[in-house]
């Protein structure tokens, strides 16, 4: 286990983005001025598979831009955005256990307590999953203070 969580490590310090001064660092991670890469993020509550917004069915919450497949989905979103907002800004959960911010890809994702979890990779997700309860407790020790300290 301890060799397993040695590669690991050295696996999210691979992915880690440059430092960006605190003033410029979304609270919200965001590609191409698009909150989860333009997912919509409702449809990961649904028990499918998540399914790309459209940008006609947008709003800007919290400095990024959310995509949503229907006016339904953007509607539920609008009425209570931190129900279904990824958290740790949708940043890496792994890596926010470690004390990191790194990207997402949103197909790795897990919801847990009804709490969207995002993390860096497909790899990652699977870690994540064996003891995702324990790394919470980490990742919520760290956020979001971490985010200022980049």
């Amino acid at each position: 286990m301890l060799t397993r969580r040695f590669l690991l490590g050295a696996m999210v310090a691979s992915f880690i983005t440059p430092a960006v001064k605190a003033q410029e660092m979304p609270v919200y991670f965001a590609t191409d001025g698009a909150a989860m890469a333009g997912y919509d993020v409702v449809s990961y509550f649904d028990g499918e598979s998540p399914v790309r917004g459209q940008p006609e069915y947008a709003v800007v919450w919290k400095g990024a831009e959310w995509h949503f497949a229907s006016a339904e989905n953007r509607d539920a979103f609008e009425r209570d955005p931190r129900s279904f907002a990824p958290q740790f800004g949708g940043y890496c959960a792994y890596a926010m256990a470690q004390g990191v911010l790194i990207s997402t890809d949103p197909l790795a994702w897990q919801v847990v307590d009804g709490r969207l979890y995002l993390t860096h990779s497909l790899e990652i997700e699977e870690m994540w999953r064996e003891v995702s309860a324990a790394y919470i407790r980490m990742a919520e020790a760290h956020w979001p203070v971490i985010l200022y300290e980049q």
